[in-house]
């Protein structure tokens, strides 16, 4: 009895596991979303929440929501958009810097979209403040109740965000050393994402683990904003008009 051996099948060449979107169209998107998303955030966060949620005091924040509710229901389409956006934003920021190393790349992704879930679910306690102040809840559990159980929704988006910005900056971190480890992006702007990473990280330990967070939430707040609004701003503006990536 003879027997046959044939050769084993041969390896996929290097460009057909590697091949999908190229990284300059991903590094285009990627740079679209970052623009999108400082906008609608800043408008949702800034213009919206700080502007109709009142620290503390249900009443005002009912009025402010009732009378604004276009306003209102707005943000939360914003704030809609941009967690929508946060799901492309991962995907394509994994494609640009997978040569770099696809691992690395790959959790930084992962850590994006575990803060993108946190964001979803705050996004229900949002809506739920709203469903609380129309005219059925405000009649069925009565006007100061409803609107204690609104304001606590809304604080409860806070809790839910802060959570998930803490997931946030492990990405910044990753995406950070990513950057620095690339050979074909600034350097610099490696080390701000880092410390941005670190500073959401840190500011979520502190409103947990600080009784007295409040007398301090300026510093913290500049501390985080400022090194993360020059970094993901340079790299939405990076990814849009660099022409350098790896081969």
């Amino acid at each position: 009895m003879s027997v046959t051996i044939t050769d084993a099948p041969a390896a996929p060449a290097p460009s057909t596991l590697t091949s999908g979107v190229a990284p300059r169209l991903a590094a285009r998107l990627a740079g679209i979303g970052y623009v999108l998303i400082f906008g609608l955030a800043i408008f949702a966060n800034f213009m919206v929440r700080e502007g109709l949620v009142v620290a503390g005091d249900a009443a005002a924040t009912a009025a402010n929501i009732s009378g604004s509710p276009g306003l209102f229901r707005a943000g939360f389409a914003a704030f809609l958009v941009v967690f929508l956006l946060d799901i492309v934003l991962a995907w394509a920021l994994h494609v640009v810097f997978r040569p770099v190393n696809p691992d690395l790349s790959l959790l930084a992704a992962w850590s994006r979209l575990v803060y993108t879930t946190f964001l979803g679910v705050a996004l229900v306690f949002h809506l739920q403040a709203l469903r609380l102040l129309d005219d059925a809840h405000l009649a069925a559990l009565g006007t100061d109740q409803a609107q204690t159980q609104a304001l606590l929704a809304l604080e409860s988006f806070n809790d839910a965000w802060l959570v998930g910005l803490a997931a946030f900056g492990i990405h910044l971190v990753l995406l950070g050393v990513l950057v620095i480890r690339s050979g074909w992006a600034p350097r610099l702007l490696g080390v701000l994402l880092a410390i941005a990473g670190v500073a959401y990280v840190v500011d979520t330990l502190a409103q947990t683990l600080l009784p007295d967070y409040r007398a301090v939430a300026p510093v913290f707040l500049a501390i985080v904003a400022v090194p993360s609004m020059v970094g993901e701003g340079w790299l939405g503006l990076w990814l849009l008009l660099t022409r350098r990536f790896a081969r």
